[in-house]
């Protein structure tokens, strides 16, 4: 599976999971999360992949320019939507283009912003497992939002930790991963 692929298969697990979530449920503060949201969550995982789309036209992309559309953190079927739309943004994306991302290691207004060297494949790959992270937190969330829901076992696990837990020997190193 490549970059793409493994984007469509996420955003498709997110839209999927959307439906299951009841629009109060979905915009409710969570003691769980300090008072933050499933649908910040949500958001929070759209914008990322959002900041990388719209960066790639210009070849530069800066995860601190998220939009952080309120609409998102409020309506599931908005959410739903925005994924599918994002999902075919993706599909049109060339994996091997390259890019430059302005990283931020500091929260001081002051100090520089680093231009670092990447690809397009690379930074879906970094939304992918920021993604996983955040599914994670958002299973813990449906847990106590919705109790009565059933929640794949699988939601928020990276592949490497499935696999892993599986017994799996990676292939090229014959190393336990």
């Amino acid at each position: 599976m490549n970059c793409i692929e493994g984007t469509v298969q996420i955003t498709r697990q997110i839209g999927q999971l959307l439906k299951l979530v009841h629009p109060q449920s979905y915009s409710t503060p969570l003691e769980v999360f300090s008072g933050s949201t499933l649908g910040q969550h949500f958001r929070h995982i759209f914008d990322f992949y959002d900041c990388l789309l719209r960066g790639t036209s210009a070849g530069i992309v800066d995860y601190a320019s998220r939009k952080r559309n309120e609409r998102m953190e409020k309506d599931p079927r908005y959410a739903e939507q925005a994924y599918k739309q994002l999902e075919e943004a993706c599909k049109e994306l060339r994996e091997d283009r390259p890019l430059m991302v302005c990283a931020d290691f500091s929260s001081l207004l002051t100090d520089g912003r680093p231009m670092v060297g990447s690809t397009v494949g690379r930074e879906l790959m970094f939304a992918y497992d920021h993604a996983i992270h955040h599914l994670a937190l958002v299973k813990i969330g449906l847990k106590e939002a919705m109790p009565d829901v059933e929640v794949d076992e699988h939601l928020g696990v990276a592949p490497s930790t499935s696999k892993y837990r599986n017994g799996a020997v990676h292939p090229t190193s014959k190393l336990k991963i």
